[in-house]
């Protein structure tokens, strides 16, 4: 752990890189990714999100590197340090973990206890009607799994950015990929015959989820998928939440940034198109039965790699707050994690009495009814996250110009791989495009 408050390094590009992967590799890309596939026509949602994820995507993710290396610091001073009329930014970045942490680590209580019970051999009973429901309506139960699980991220970022994040991720990430890569091939492998005679296959859902399919798509089901992609991109690669400008804090400055963004685009990716492929084909096999109940070995074996993916992902939630409040603050790594945990403990607890004690409705500007829990990701997901994503366009591209991305990135004589996409998207068409995004946000429009 790092003395005082002197703030910590990865040791080099693989450690950032897994780091930064564990990051981006969470419950938006495990749940979130296939459930959009399937929803946007499989193949078709998938080349857009490629699409974008090699243009906006890339734009957002190397900004955000960027600043945190060349500053050196956390959201809340880098921002200040690129512009000392912008240290706003800088407020509003280090909102959203804030706001996130503790719906997330409840999320990621749920988590623990679908393993906990696949575990103790009752995953038939959590594949009946109402197991869920009967469960996040328990008073003791949610909060009880939210501490477990609040204390393991604790003790990760307790730990320090090398002896904690950058080792645990060396060990998570790739057992976390052989998980995923193994339940994958398993679900290509299913086969089921209904009632009615007839058999689907695992690779007959593969077909489904990788081919693209534009025969009847209108021009409102094609934006509606566009626009699906683009809010993905968000929950997928950590971007404009202060996330990705703390890891780039941490980042040696003889370590080539272009490389390490590319290998960061790309496990995420591959990852995101991985969970897809558990999913989507198994979905579709056992469409209209509860094949979740047949299987408890993998029901374990998911349920325990969907945990790593959470948990590396709230630990970056985490230390992006942490680490806030050591360069803003100047305290202990210590005391930082202790406040930061005693907060999460107490917000976390009101987010799981959301669905009991405390339950409400409440419709939102873009139609949707939400609780406390969807309250609070609306706030930092459609609200948040594109505000802060079209400023810093802003800031870079129109206010200190993109050649200080470009002069940072370029350090030691590396190349700038699509220099001449990075200024067009971070100048022109990523605002126009996140606008339209914090737009529909809003209510302003629908689709």
């Amino acid at each position: 752990m790092e003395k005082g408050n002197k703030r910590g390094n990865f040791t080099g590009s693989i450690g950032f890189v897994l780091a930064a992967a564990g990051s981006a590799v969470g419950l938006g890309n495990i749940w979130r990714f296939p459930y959009l596939a399937a929803k946007d026509g499989g193949g078709t949602f998938i080349l857009v999100y490629i699409i974008l994820a090699l243009t906006f995507g890339f734009t957002l993710l190397t900004t955000d590197v960027a600043i945190g290396r060349k500053t050196g610091q956390s959201p809340l001073n880098a921002y200040r340090m690129i512009h000392p009329k912008w240290g706003g930014l800088g407020i509003l970045a280090c909102i959203i973990p804030v706001v996130i942490l503790p719906y997330y680590c409840s999320i990621g209580g749920w988590v623990l206890k679908y393993l906990g019970t696949f575990i103790t051999g009752h995953g038939v009973e959590a594949a009946q009607d109402g197991y869920f429901t009967g469960y996040i309506t328990s008073v003791w139960q949610p909060i009880i799994w939210l501490f477990i699980y609040l204390f393991l991220t604790a003790f990760v970022v307790y730990r320090g950015v090398n002896k904690g994040i950058e080792n645990y991720s060396r060990i998570l990430m790739p057992i976390l990929l052989v998980m995923i890569v193994g339940i994958s091939i398993f679900s290509m492998t299913l086969s089921h015959s209904d009632a009615d005679g007839v058999t689907r296959t695992g690779l007959q859902g593969l077909k489904v989820y990788l081919v693209p399919n534009f025969s009847g798509m209108t021009l409102k089901d094609f934006v509606i998928v566009f626009v699906d992609a683009l809010g993905q991109l968000f929950f997928s690669i950590s971007v404009a939440m202060g996330i990705m400008v703390t890891y780039g804090s941490y980042v040696k400055k003889e370590t080539n940034l272009m490389r390490s963004i590319n290998q960061i685009e790309w496990f995420d990716t591959a990852v995101a198109l991985l969970a897809g492929l558990m999913i989507v084909p198994a979905v579709y096999t056992f469409m209209g039965t509860e094949g979740m109940s047949a299987g408890p070995v993998i029901g374990t074996i998911f349920f325990l790699m969907v945990s790593f993916a959470a948990v590396t992902s709230s630990v970056s939630v985490m230390e992006s707050i942490v680490s806030n409040i050591i360069d803003r603050f100047h305290v202990s790594r210590k005391k930082g994690t202790v406040l930061v945990t005693i907060y999460a403990c107490i917000v976390g607890v009101i987010v799981c009495l959301g669905y009991n004690v405390l339950y409400f409705e409440l419709k939102l500007p873009n139609g949707a009814v939400a609780q406390i829990l969807d309250l609070m990701d609306y706030l930092s997901n459609n609200l948040l996250m594109p505000t802060v994503a079209l400023l810093s366009c802003i800031l870079i591209g129109w206010v200190v110009k993109p050649q200080t991305i470009i002069d940072e990135v370029t350090i030691g004589g590396y190349k700038f791989g699509r220099k001449k996409l990075y200024i067009v998207m971070v100048k022109f068409i990523a605002p126009v495009l996140l606008a339209a995004l914090l737009l529909q946000s809003l209510g302003v429009f629908s689709l």
